[in-house]
């Protein structure tokens, strides 16, 4: 169905789209080329919410020889009016011959714009590189299919299984290389969250400190868990530096100004803690993407246990801790080995002396 020049295309505009990783966000990273037989005439990528879409950006760029071309996109092109026009039209309005697409949008539907490009006369084929793109912005298609963000748990640890030492010392596990590493992953997250037990063992920053982060990077939003409203005068998180939502319990109110400069919501208890689920959802309905979960076994192990976790961005490092050290999760005992929960690596590779694993659950 696809000659060896459409998958070449294709990976081009999915590496242009990676080029948004940090500033599309509440929107999916998206590319597009276009081009005559394998020559490339034009290329754009999403830059920002509220900015020109890919589509656009590349056939601008390709002007005339747009005319009777293929377009080249990782997404499914928009057909509903958001902030820009419907990039369907401007393919039509460009007299493009073909659109090679490689993932659907679910957001989309009822847009019909693959119906008005075909109406026009296009060929419109999709699903070159699916996989790929999906991936590229898994978090983007957590939210719309299934109503919650995509939630990536951070963890380090010794190489026997430990992440801090009994009085609660953690730094520094990994070396430097790895917690730059880390920064890049807070980089392309919509939002950092963490329980106010971190935030008062630790006084996180939970922002981005990158020398070469693009000028244009949408910051995440910081999201602290505090039912009884603990989160200590001075803390980091309460620094205003960055967008900041404390979430906590029904009726509790702040007793004085400390939290001036953070929004506070309420959310429904659940056990001896907040609703995990609820948070979520209150997340993705403010269109966060990709969540990055940086928290103690607590926190870390109740959302694992409830199956809230998609993959465990998990460094190793090469130090031993100790009987005495504090574990990496905090889950219910086992029964019997059956019981016990199953991953599969996803990505494994060296950054400077540690082992980075992603991993994610494994199907049944």
């Amino acid at each position: 169905m696809f000659a060896p020049h459409d998958h070449a295309l294709m990976a081009h505009a999915l590496r242009l789209a990676a080029h948004g990783l940090a500033t599309t966000r509440p929107n999916p990273r998206v590319g597009c080329v276009i081009a005559r037989g394998d020559a490339i005439v034009g290329e754009g990528w999403h830059r920002r919410a509220g900015e020109p879409h890919a589509e656009v950006l590349a056939l601008q760029a390709a002007g005339a020889d747009a005319r009777g071309a293929t377009a080249y996109v990782t997404l499914e092109p928009c057909g509903l009016h958001g902030r820009t026009p419907p990039c369907a039209d401007a393919l039509v309005d460009a007299g493009v011959a073909r659109v090679v697409i490689a993932a659907e949008d679910a957001a989309q539907r009822g847009g019909g714009g693959l119906e008005r490009l075909r109406a026009a006369g296009i060929a419109v084929e999709t699903g070159l590189m699916r996989d790929a793109a999906r991936e590229l912005n898994r978090g983007f298609f957590a939210r719309v299919e299934r109503n919650r963000p995509w939630l990536r748990l951070k963890l380090a640890m010794s190489l026997d299984g430990r992440t801090a030492l009994a009085g609660g010392e953690s730094k520094w596990i990994t070396g430097e290389a790895a917690r730059t590493d880390v920064q890049r992953w807070r980089a392309r997250s919509c939002a950092l969250l963490t329980g106010s037990g971190t935030v008062l063992a630790d006084d996180p920053r939970l922002t981005v400190r990158l020398d070469d982060a693009p000028a244009d990077a949408v910051g995440p939003l910081r999201v602290v868990l505090d039912s009884d409203l603990r989160t200590p005068r001075g803390a980091h998180v309460l620094d205003g530096c960055a967008p900041t939502l404390v979430l906590h319990a029904p009726g509790m109110r702040a007793r004085d100004d400390r939290f001036a400069a953070v929004e506070l919501a309420a959310l429904e208890r659940a056990g001896s803690g907040l609703d995990l689920g609820a948070a979520l959802a209150l997340l993705a309905a403010r269109g966060m993407n990709e969540v990055q979960v940086e928290a103690g076994p607590t926190l870390g192990g109740a959302l694992f246990a409830a199956g809230l976790v998609d993959e465990l961005l998990l460094y190793v490092a090469p130090v031993l801790l100790g009987d005495d050290a504090r574990a990496l999760l905090a889950l219910p005992p086992l029964a019997c080995m059956a019981d016990r929960a199953r991953l599969r690596v996803h990505e494994q590779r060296m950054v400077g002396d540690d082992i980075r694993l992603l991993l994610r659950p494994a199907a049944d």
